[in-house]
């Protein structure tokens, strides 16, 4: 998601992208965070990666580019929609969710470990994990199953 803390700055189809009304783009850093990397292919995509580039604020990972966001460092940013989404609504500021259609998806999955194989509670876990009430609470926060 392409996110601001200010209410009405960024529009429903990411065109804020396409002005000089901010300086300060947060991405999580492509080389160590999947959601970095999406966010440089939805750029390339929308053809923006070389004319954006000199204002990108490269975070360490995901939630430092959500911090810069929300501490006003960053006029911009683009985050993982979870960390926004509360309810099937964007909780706060400003937000365009970005078409899946312009970067690879990103996989989110939970892995049972060696260590856990045969521990009730980890057993019991992973089939919470695929159960409707799971399901439904994933769904809330934006994610696709």
């Amino acid at each position: 998601m392409l996110w601001s803390r200010t209410p009405g700055f960024v529009d429903d189809r990411g065109e804020v992208l396409r002005t000089k009304a901010f300086n300060h783009l947060a991405l999580a850093d492509s080389r160590l965070a999947p959601y970095g990397a999406a966010s440089l292919q939805g750029l390339k995509a929308l053809g923006l990666l070389d004319t954006l580039q000199p204002r990108f604020v490269t975070a360490a990972n995901n939630t430092q580019a959500y911090q810069f966001v929300a501490s006003g460092n960053a006029e911009l940013g683009f985050v993982a929609l979870s960390q926004v989404y509360k309810g099937g609504r964007i909780a706060e500021g400003s937000g365009w969710i970005v078409p899946q259609a312009l970067y690879q998806p990103i996989r989110q999955d939970a892995v049972m470990l060696a260590r856990g194989k045969g521990k009730p509670a980890v057993e019991a876990f992973l089939q919470y994990l695929r159960g409707d009430k799971a399901r439904e609470i994933i769904q809330s926060y934006g994610y696709t199953l």
